[in-house]
Formats: structure tokens, C-alpha cells, sequence
């Protein structure tokens, strides 16, 4: 017999089931929950058990909604299940949750290849939301991996002649990839990702989001900062996280200086030789445009991450779960305030 279960204690239980799942993330930990709270959301680490063992779960994001006694809710990269069954059973008890909350809705983007059956039979009661082939999603839908288990060797072997040469380039140039072990160094990879957001037009979080998440997921060695120097100057900066097998590129930065010199293929090489090293078999370089058109102002993005030898995958997308008739009234406003921006990306 099947049962529901919030995993507010023993979250150890709970994170271990996602660490150990092949489309677990750590979007679904409750690390990532401790870090959501300190920007307004609540966690609900749900999960179903049969014979004291999970056989599905999601961490629940809980967010209030300014003027109305209302809420919504979001799993990031969730729901994971190990079968269809238990995956029903957890729908129908997170419902139960978030209508408690009196909920508009729960939104839900797993991280479940676009062929999977079980989600594709459940997904026909939900909302699928059309994000076109670009990036506005919550999510990526379509991402890039590498294949790690192989030697470095190999690995690099298997690279685009144009990026093998880059990595050895930096090399003799003098880049060196340094990984971080103090806090302090966000002072120095911050203002980097400053200058790439306005160079690349988009929105940054602010430097105390970062100092959580150093404190939420570095320490517990959920998480690392690198950052690329040319002597003493520091040119580019990443931030990886990582939980069982997989590891994904997360935040990336790199400077106007010196790019010449290569240090954003030093720094993801530096990335590719950690992850292997922290026993992972997939390093996640996470989102590209699903538009594979040369045309494309994003293929470039797409190109770079196929240089290092990954493969495209596309994902099923995102989904909402309306729960109350007022969520016909909230897609509008999705658009009127900009909500993806606003909202699940602060």
C-alpha cells in the first residue's frame, strides 16, 4: 500500500531517492529548497513510499500571490517517479497539498526525455505550456550532455578539433582555473557576471542570492565556483552543481578582456575534469535553443557546448495543473508582468 509523506524531517531520505534517480536533480533537493526560501518560497519535500521505500517525489515550491488570498506552486525539474503508478498517486497528493493552500495552480517541468510513456500518458491532464524553441521556459526544454564516463582522453579526443585547440591554447597561454574554497571570491566572479549580463541582455540575480547559495549548496559540496585568471587578472567564472552521477553548468561569466586567450574553454574543461573526478557520468552544460538554424542568434550558444562533444536532448516541458478558475485569467498576466522573469527566475 501506497503513502504520502512530507519530508519536513529525514530530509536525508528524501534527497538521497533524487540523488540516486536518473532524472534527479537538485532542483528537487531540499538544498535547493533552503536556498527558495530565502526568496520568499516555502518547500514541501513530497514524496510516496510503499514499504518504508520512495517510489516518487518532488519538492514543492510554495509562493504567495501579491493581492489575493491565493498562492501558486512549482516543482523545478520535478516531479521524479519510478513508476506510473506511484507517479498518480504523488499528482493526486501534491493537488491535495497545494489546495490546501488555496493554489491557482502547480506548475511542473521534469526532467523526463520528451519520449518517456509513463509521463506521456499522465501528462494528457495537465496544461502544456507552449514555450516555443527558445528559452521561455522556466526550464530549458532542450539541453546539452556529455557523456563523461570515458578517460579524459577520450573525452577530449571525441571534441571538435576548433575546441580541443581553444582548451590547449588557454593552456599555453597562461590561463589557469583555480576552484574556489572561499566566499570571499564571489567579489570577484560577481561583477564579471555583471559585465556578461549587460553585454548579453539579461538579468542577474542579486549578490545576496549568491552569498545563499554559496552557504545552501557549496558548502555541503553540492555546488563550485571556478574562476579563470591570465596572471593576476580574473577573465571568466562558472558555477557547477552537482548531485549524484550528473553535474550541470550553471552560471557562467566571462569578461570583456582578453577573451582571445580562451578562458571560457579553460574554465568548462576545468569543470569537465571535476565532475569526472567527483565519480559523475554526465556533465549537464543545461540550455540551447531547440531552433538548430544557423540563422539563429542562439545557434552560436548551441555550437559551443557541441564542440566539447555533447548531444542534444530534448526534455517534455513544462506543464501547469490549473486548480481553481481563476488560472484562465493568470496567463495573461503572465505576459502583462512578465512573470517567468519576475516570479520562478528570481
Amino acid at each position: 500500500m501506497m503513502e504520502v509523506k512530507i519530508f519536513d524531517k529525514h530530509q536525508s531520505v528524501f534527497n538521497n531517492y533524487i540523488a540516486a534517480h536518473p532524472a534527479g536533480d537538485l532542483l528537487q533537493t531540499t538544498f535547493w529548497g533552503q536556498l527558495k526560501s530565502t526568496t520568499g518560497w516555502q518547500p514541501f519535500p513530497l514524496a510516496v513510499t510503499k514499504k518504508g521505500q520512495i517510489q516518487a517525489g518532488t519538492l514543492m515550491l510554495k509562493r504567495s500571490v501579491p493581492f489575493l488570498k491565493h498562492s501558486i506552486f512549482y516543482s523545478p525539474r520535478g516531479p521524479v517517479f519510478s513508476s506510473l503508478e506511484a507517479l498518480k498517486f504523488l499528482i493526486e497528493a501534491g493537488v491535495d497539498l497545494a489546495k490546501s493552500h488555496n493554489a491557482l495552480f502547480w506548475k511542473m517541468d521534469p526532467a523526463v526525455i520528451s519520449t518517456n510513456l509513463a509521463w506521456n500518458q499522465l501528462s494528457t491532464q495537465l496544461h502544456k505550456i507552449n514555450t516555443g524553441l527558445d528559452f521561455n521556459s522556466v526550464q530549458p526544454k532542450f539541453i546539452m550532455e556529455l557523456d563523461i564516463r570515458p578517460s579524459l582522453e577520450t573525452i577530449l579526443a571525441n571534441m571538435k578539433s576548433k575546441t580541443r585547440y581553444n582548451i590547449r591554447y588557454a593552456q599555453r597561454r597562461g590561463i589557469e582555473v583555480y576552484l574556489s574554497n572561499s566566499k570571499s571570491d564571489l567579489e570577484i566572479f560577481y561583477p564579471i557576471l555583471k559585465e556578461t549580463a549587460v553585454r548579453d541582455g539579461f538579468t542577474v540575480r542579486s549578490f545576496d542570492y549568491f552569498e545563499n547559495l554559496w552557504d545552501c549548496l557549496v558548502v555541503p559540496k553540492l555546488a563550485r565556483l571556478f574562476i579563470a585568471y591570465y596572471k593576476n587578472q580574473p577573465l571568466s567564472g562558472a558555477i557547477a552543481f552537482r548531485l549524484g552521477r550528473r553535474a550541470w553548468y550553471v552560471y557562467g561569466a566571462s569578461s570583456d578582456a582578453k577573451r582571445n586567450l580562451q578562458p571560457n574553454y579553460a574554465v568548462q574543461w576545468e569543470m569537465i575534469r571535476w565532475a569526472k573526478g567527483s565519480g559523475c557520468h554526465t556533465f549537464d552544460f543545461r540550455g540551447v535553443s531547440g531552433d538548430l538554424n544557423p540563422e539563429n542568434p542562439l545557434f552560436g550558444l548551441y555550437r559551443f557546448k557541441e564542440g566539447f562533444g555533447a548531444k542534444l536532448i530534448e526534455y517534455v516541458g513544462e506543464y501547469d495543473l490549473p486548480l481553481s478558475p481563476l488560472y484562465k485569467l493568470w496567463q495573461p498576466a503572465v505576459t502583462a508582468y512578465n512573470y517567468l522573469n519576475q516570479t520562478f527566475k528570481r
